[in-house]
């Protein structure tokens, strides 16, 4: 995909930056922004120059949720042949088009900043949670307004809202349905720090630049997939196993011999390792996609 229409991207140095646009809609969600962000991610991924994601939106609003243009038939896929020939199906219905984008954001091997810089609600707050880190400005507001649409929390929320915040506040928040401000939303885990907007994109590239240009992208990558996939393990012994794997691994190779090299030279470190082809088999790829399931980031490995 070339040129995008809901969205722009852009890459400086070790830093993409994503961003929702559709400014006059406050970003609202739709098809096309849900097909071009699946796409902006592979092409991330693809980039080893690429180091972090930044992802934001166009004016005042982060995103506004889901466009309900369509009126009262928005949700209703009908026989579900459209949404299937775009997003692909699950266990034989058509998959939900914001759990696209959160799986394919879940399995990028780059760490994702959210800088929510106004209003995310429905699928404009969900789409945040596999964001490995959420910075809001003091003019955002969330909402995970569901239950008063009639619908149910998408984009795989149910399973990483109560996994970031914990049930109680997940429910809260899924119960009343209600739009709450950034301060609440940091006090409930959902953001790590609340800053004036004018500071919102410095910081995430501040912070992205500092995970750029002190670590090894593979190092990262491996921790990322560890960290979220072992939320699920029911023992730290699978983390053992996988530990024990990518230290062995990465041990021999050329970015712990540049990380030692550097430290004890007191120089900074230039690890030569690739994300996308030096990151050792035996780790396990998270998620990884059922057998049941067709449609964008489902490609399983060999």
């Amino acid at each position: 995909m070339g040129e995008y229409a809901e969205i722009r991207y852009e890459v400086d140095g070790p830093i993409a930056t994503v961003t929702l646009h559709r400014p006059e809609q406050l970003n609202a969600f739709t098809t096309t922004m849900a097909r071009e962000l699946v796409d902006v991610f592979d092409r991330a991924d693809a980039d080893d120059d690429v180091r972090v994601v930044i992802v934001t939106g166009e004016g005042r609003g982060f995103c506004a949720g889901a466009d309900l243009g369509g009126g009262a038939d928005t949700f209703d896929a009908g026989d579900g042949a459209d949404r299937c020939s775009v997003h692909g199906e699950i266990d034989g219905v058509p998959r939900d088009g914001g759990g696209t984008v959160s799986l394919r954001i879940a399995s990028c091997r780059k760490p994702v900043i959210g800088a929510v810089n106004g209003p995310a609600v429905g699928v404009g707050v969900t789409m945040t949670l596999p964001m490995d880190i959420r910075i809001a400005s003091e003019d955002a507001r969330f909402g995970f307004v569901f239950a008063r649409r009639g619908i149910v929390p998408e984009a795989a929320s149910t399973w990483f809202l109560p996994r970031i915040v914990g049930i109680s506040q997940a429910m809260e928040w899924v119960a009343t349905g209600r739009v709450f401000d950034a301060e609440e939303a940091r006090a409930g885990g959902l953001v790590s720090r609340v800053v004036p907007g004018d500071r919102l994109l410095a910081t995430a590239t501040e912070l992205a630049a500092e995970i750029a240009d002190n670590t090894s992208g593979v190092s990262v990558a491996i921790a990322r997939q560890l960290l979220w996939g072992m939320l699920g393990s029911p023992t730290p012994w699978d983390a053992h196993r996988a530990d024990s794997h990518a230290m062995y691994e990465l041990g021999a190779g050329a970015d712990a011999a540049e990380g030692v090299a550097a430290f004890l030279e007191k120089r900074p470190a230039r690890f030569p390792g690739r994300p996308s082809t030096d990151v050792p088999d035996a780790v396990p790829r998270w998620p990884l996609p059922p057998d049941d399931v067709s449609g964008p980031g489902t490609e399983r490995p060999r």
